[in-house]
């Protein structure tokens, strides 16, 4: 019966995964494989999001984070300033120089702005 689950006119509720050779870096010992596995579920929570929702969500944090001159600004900036290192960490081995340049000047300026909104400037 076509349509039905697992037929081939079924169409799938999530998108599909990105095909690849490998979910984790070869090679990772320690810490990266470590944050690697951890980080595995949420990534693919990520994947399973429509398209504009992480972006949506930022844009909407970093905004609060540059119009709050608070704490509260602060820690909105404080979110996005994680979620960026955090993707930043777990692309990090496949970035070119460049990449790992824009991806520093990121996380610094964000720093900046979370530290002027706590004060410390």
């Amino acid at each position: 019966m076509k349509g039905a689950r697992g037929g081939p006119g079924r169409v799938p509720s999530q998108r599909p995964l990105p095909p690849g050779e490998q979910f984790f870096t070869p090679g990772a010992t320690g810490l990266r494989q470590k944050i690697e596995r951890l980080s595995a579920a949420p990534l693919v929570f990520l994947f399973q999001l429509p398209r504009w929702i992480a972006p949506a969500l930022l844009v909407i944090l970093l905004l609060v984070g540059f119009a709050v001159q608070s704490v509260w600004g602060g820690l909105a900036a404080l979110v996005v300033a994680a979620f960026v290192g955090w993707l930043a960490y777990m692309s990090w081995p496949s970035l070119s120089v460049r990449g790992r340049i824009l991806r520093v000047a990121l996380l610094t300026f964000l720093l900046l702005l979370i530290a002027d909104r706590f004060g410390a400037f």
